[in-house]
């Protein structure tokens, strides 16, 4: 038996998730510690009960699908207009070197996640869900490749997978970035260069403080949502126009590059002022009511016959993680302070995302002093540079993988 939900009820039912997961970080110092998104608290509950009820009294929900849709897209749409290279200029070469080793992470990450799948006669898309899609991806990829691999490759219970799998890595990314750093400080006896400087904090880029406080005017407001109709147009016409070419894509990879190209295309060629603060705020708005409409549709049944072997591959993505950065990331990024900061970073949202980034970065500059390189690198790099790599990356993998 199946309750369905119009738009209005699902939307209703998303700000019921979002409220609640709001006081339960507010009161469970695990969810604030480990940086755990007050959507993601809040659908998990939901979830929990769901299952419970379908299990005692067969019930199922279904909810709006359009509206989870329309919200995704906004979410990756924001991505792509906040895309504004011009900043990998500010960031030099050590930016374009850490994006470089971060491309060949998520290589890595996916061949271990695909090989593991493999090896135990599970379908490779699986560990495809159990690598980037979901672990340098995050919850918001999670859910949009999970809906593409269901609809179009036939994986069940992608999305279900996919937000698991994203719940776990954002938890471990959090618990390994700090210690790894730390015993590399210890061990090479690192001091900060920007000892005697101003702390860094993470409230110099709008997109890692959600809760910050953004003076937007009713004319910035009307103005974003211009831009995000046109990516969200573009998107809809690309899909359409790509169907059956070599060059098809999942529309909310043309919503994000719809962004990019209207950013940077607005930025050089009309030298117009794009409101960043105004895209950061509905970008945020978008992906919590999305997280939470996702959560509230999963079905945690459908993971029954795979909680073992989904355990051995995200086991084997967190030590494969922890010795690339300290392997690779801590020495190719110059064996300093600095780089030790980076490696933490890169366990956040290699794992994770990039607010557990910015939280493992400063675990460790709050006690051995202020890294800002890292604090300019991490957030560019992790917040939009990385998806727009991740989506080629994994677009990639779909098409060689049997």
């Amino acid at each position: 038996m199946q309750l369905n939900f119009s738009t209005y009820y699902t939307l209703i039912c998303a700000a019921m998730v979002l409220l609640a997961g709001k006081y339960l970080v507010h009161r469970i110092r695990f969810l604030r510690d480990f940086n755990i998104p007050e959507p993601v608290a809040g659908g998990l509950l939901a979830a929990a009960v769901i299952f419970t009820l379908h299990q005692f009294t067969g019930y199922s929900f279904a909810f709006s699908s359009d509206l989870q849709t329309g919200f995704m897209l906004l979410f990756f749409a924001s991505i792509g207009l906040s895309a504004n290279f011009a900043k990998l200029r500010e960031g030099g070469s050590a930016l374009v070197l850490f994006l470089v080793i971060i491309s060949v992470f998520i290589v890595v990450q996916n061949a271990v996640g695909v090989g593991l799948a493999t090896a135990m006669g599970l379908d490779p898309l699986i560990g495809l869900i159990a690598g980037s899609i979901t672990l340098v991806g995050g919850h918001g990829t999670a859910g949009a490749w999970g809906v593409v691999l269901e609809s179009e490759h036939g994986v069940q219970g992608a999305v279900t997978l996919g937000i698991a799998c994203a719940t776990f890595g954002l938890v471990i990314g959090g618990l390994i970035g700090g210690p790894l750093a730390k015993g590399l400080v210890t061990r090479y006896r690192f001091t900060s260069v920007d000892q005697h400087a101003a702390p860094s904090t993470a409230s110099d880029a709008n997109f890692e403080n959600p809760e910050k406080i953004r003076l937007i005017t009713t004319g910035a407001a009307i103005e974003t949502l211009a831009l995000f109709a046109a990516c969200l147009g573009f998107a809809e016409f690309m899909t359409g126009f790509s169907q059956g070419t070599f060059f098809q894509l999942p529309t909310f990879v043309w919503a994000l590059g719809g962004g990019v190209i209207l950013r940077n295309g607005l930025d050089y060629l009309f030298n117009f002022q794009v409101f960043d603060r105004a895209i950061d705020l509905f970008g945020n708005v978008a992906l919590s009511i999305y997280l939470a409409i996702a959560l509230l549709s999963l079905k945690l049944w459908e993971l029954s016959g795979l909680a073992a072997p989904l355990m051995v591959i995200l086991l084997a993505q967190t030590l494969t993680m922890a010795l690339y950065a300290v392997f690779v990331t801590f020495r190719v990024m110059g064996k300093n302070y600095d780089a030790a900061v980076l490696a933490a970073g890169h366990c956040g949202f290699g794992m994770g995302a990039t607010p557990t980034a910015i939280a493992n970065m400063q675990a460790i500059t709050n006690r051995y002093g202020p890294s800002h390189k890292s604090f300019l690198i991490v957030p560019m790099v992790g917040a939009f540079f990385i998806d727009i790599v991740n989506a080629a990356m994994i677009q990639m993998f779909i098409k060689i993988l049997p």
